[in-house]
């Protein structure tokens, strides 16, 4: 066929004009350096205060290191690619996409037991402790890592048997499954379907999972008579579905359709919300909001 398999590829990245390269790159850069503090601080302060070693805190120590492993896969190769040159190579592109690919489905199924423990909390509260107690939570984590660690292994292997041949630019910032199925010269209908399956096991499974336990949870919330109690009761679950409405919205959008409709704008600006923007607000949005991580910030700061 003469053609020449693909050593390196050239990330386009969002733009090649010098002015807003400079405007990028310190966005980007405050961005991970929210993320990686913020995250870090929750998860110093959680593991500092015995009064957060709860199944909800457990959770969100999770997503911490999930949020670090996800824009840590991407934003320092990014940053890099602004100020020098813009290539990665075949073996990082891969390991980029395992590494995502990874955290995407794990912070996925992460959401889903963080709901599952506002249900029971809410719905269940006298059996809370039996429901929820540390084995549960922790037999929880482990398939929550497992089953996305499973889920990135058979994409990031589907795509080790493609030649890339037909082009070596990459038309994202990052290393994704979509823009590279659009560069293989052999079919790319086995890995479109598996990534199709993936989305719709993962991500639109999972939301309607969650969407079914908010809407038992809001049933029970308003069946509480008082008023401060209802307030309570929202307060611990707001936070939770306001980041799980943005990522969740995002990635549904990117992977539910074929990598032949791909469009290079739109879709860098959704996977910008869930690798870069999504992990930045999490840490802000669940200590902002919550009276007893302020407390536990306070004690350790003073």
């Amino acid at each position: 066929m003469n053609q020449t398999q693909v050593i390196e590829f050239l990330i386009l990245g969002f733009s090649e004009t010098p002015q807003l390269q400079m405007l990028f790159f310190p966005a980007f850069l405050l961005l991970y350096m929210v993320a990686l503090s913020g995250n870090l601080l929750i998860m110093v302060v959680i593991g500092s205060s015995p009064a957060l070693h709860t199944p909800m805190y457990f959770f969100l120590v999770n997503l911490a290191m999930v949020d670090i492993l996800c824009t840590s896969t991407i934003l320092p190769k990014l940053l890099g690619s602004m100020v020098a040159k813009r290539t990665i190579s075949y073996g990082g592109c891969i390991v980029q996409v395992f590494f995502f690919t990874w955290s995407l489905g794990a912070e996925l199924l992460l959401f889903s037991a963080m709901a599952y423990d506002r249900y029971v909390a809410i719905c269940w509260p006298l059996h809370y402790s039996t429901l929820m107690d540390p084995q549960v939570c922790r037999l929880l984590a482990m398939a929550v890592w497992m089953v996305s660690l499973a889920n990135t292994s058979v994409n990031t292997g589907l795509l080790l048997r493609l030649p890339f041949c037909h082009s070596k630019v990459v038309q994202h910032f990052f290393c994704e499954i979509p823009p590279l199925l659009k560069l293989s010269c052999a079919p790319t209908h086995l890995n479109e379907v598996m990534a199709f399956t993936a989305d719709m096991i993962l991500a639109v499974g999972n939301f309607s999972v969650i969407m079914l336990s908010y809407i038992c949870i809001i049933a029970s919330i308003l069946r509480i008579r008082s008023a401060a109690g209802k307030q309570r009761a929202f307060s611990t679950c707001s936070s939770h579905l306001l980041v799980v409405t943005l990522y969740y919205s995002t990635v549904i959008y990117t992977y539910i359709h074929p990598a032949s409709r791909y469009s290079l704008d739109k879709d860098k600006v959704v996977s910008v919300i869930y690798t870069s923007v999504a992990p930045s607000l999490n840490p802000l949005i669940y200590s902002l909001r919550n009276t007893d991580v302020k407390a536990a910030l306070r004690r350790l700061l003073s």
